[in-house]
């Protein structure tokens, strides 16, 4: 069964190199690479168009339409009947793939895998981990935010995309939007694993600006998919107290240190720092052809 390995990207020329030699470094080898450019000003579409590879697709059309449209657009220009995400910034680990594919060849009734992941700055340090274990969230979990999707590490069908399309009206949190809305039609068939198979850049990625847009949005989605009144008042209402927490500890420079620690497990066992450095030295000694 064959992959398409989706990577938007915009402004990514720093990191786009790495994560598409992630790709190629992966044990699973029966994929198509989408790299899909959302009008980049700098060097990425440069290094994109650099690979040679029969697999590697570039799209470019020079508009920024951001996140939300492209992932659709890779919907309709996938070859394969299963999409990967991943983001321009990050990595994953070589297995990645393989994993998550066995487990959906093994067990045909789910739609959707996500995995756990490494936390990092943008030198590649190291800084912590976080990961699931569960299975079909249900709309309140999903709501409670008690499970972490984990977007970019997604495994999916194709024509599961292809009935939940992403909302393009929103700037951001398209994801948890597509959560809630499909665990409440029932179609939100998922197995969240806790295998480390993705590498997160953290850094500078949670800003408090972006955080604020995301909770006024976030309260629009509710209003939008919770149907019983007091529990859309109550999320909405704690909707407005996080932005004033946010605002508060932005305003004391601790934003960044808390939130580090609240989306983290900072414990890393020798164990865990072995395999991240052993993800690291297999795709440091991949090659690119046409880079490389």
């Amino acid at each position: 069964m064959s992959i398409t390995i989706a990577i938007p990207f915009y402004n990514a020329e720093k990191y786009l190199a790495a994560a598409i030699r992630s790709v190629f470094s992966q044990t699973y080898e029966d994929w198509e690479l989408i790299l899909i450019d959302d009008g980049s000003t700098d060097n990425s579409l440069r290094i994109a168009k650099s690979v040679k590879d029969s697999r590697v697709r570039v799209i470019s059309d020079g508009k920024n339409k951001r996140l939300a449209a492209r992932l659709n657009e890779v919907t309709k220009l996938a070859k394969h009947e299963f999409i990967a995400r991943m983001d321009a910034d990050d990595l994953m680990s070589p297995n990645r793939l393989e994993i998550q594919m066995n487990f959906l060849k093994a067990n045909p009734t789910y739609d959707l895998i996500s995995t756990g992941t490494y936390s990092i700055l943008n030198n590649s340090k190291l800084i912590g981990f976080r990961g699931w274990k569960a299975e079909n969230p249900t709309f309140k979990q999903i709501l409670k935010k008690e499970l972490g999707v984990l977007h970019a590490s997604i495994l999916a069908k194709k024509e599961w995309y292809e009935r939940n399309i992403y909302n393009e009206n929103l700037p951001l949190a398209q994801d948890s939007d597509m959560w809630l809305r499909t665990s409440k039609t029932n179609d939100l068939k998922i197995k969240i694993i806790p295998d480390l198979l993705y590498v997160y850049r953290e850094e500078g990625n949670i800003t408090s600006t972006k955080m604020l847009k995301a909770y006024k949005i976030e309260r629009t989605i509710f209003a939008k998919y919770i149907d019983n009144k007091i529990y859309k008042s109550i999320f909405i209402c704690k909707s407005y107290f996080k932005t004033i927490v946010v605002v508060g500890l932005n305003r004391t420079g601790f934003l960044s240190r808390i939130l580090h620690k609240k989306r983290n497990l900072n414990v890393i066992s020798i164990e865990q720092d072995k395999d991240y450095q052993s993800i690291l030295e297999r795709i440091n000694s991949t090659k690119i052809p046409g880079i490389d």
